[in-house]
């Protein structure tokens, strides 16, 4: 599954330069995570890198976007070959 970052995002941009997918963006007004890309670190790190230092607890997982982990190793192998 891909994840999300909700409305209690205080756009402090800790999340951002830990994604390894390139995957976060600034947004107006809180960041957003390209589903395309996110792959929840599957393929870099044992866990996703943006949920251990976001201070506002926003990023979730996306209930619209379901992926096994293999999908997700899948789609991580993809973006950086």
């Amino acid at each position: 599954m891909a994840l999300l970052i909700n409305e209690d995002c205080t756009a402090c941009d800790a999340c951002k330069p830990v994604c390894p997918n390139e995957a976060i963006s600034a947004g107006d007004p809180i960041f957003k995570i390209d589903p395309m890309k996110c792959t929840e670190c599957v393929g870099a790190e044992d866990e996703p890198q943006c949920k251990l230092v976001c201070p506002a607890d926003c990023i979730v997982v996306n209930p619209d976007w379901e992926e096994s982990p293999e999908q997700l190793q899948e789609k991580y192998e993809q973006l950086h070959s």
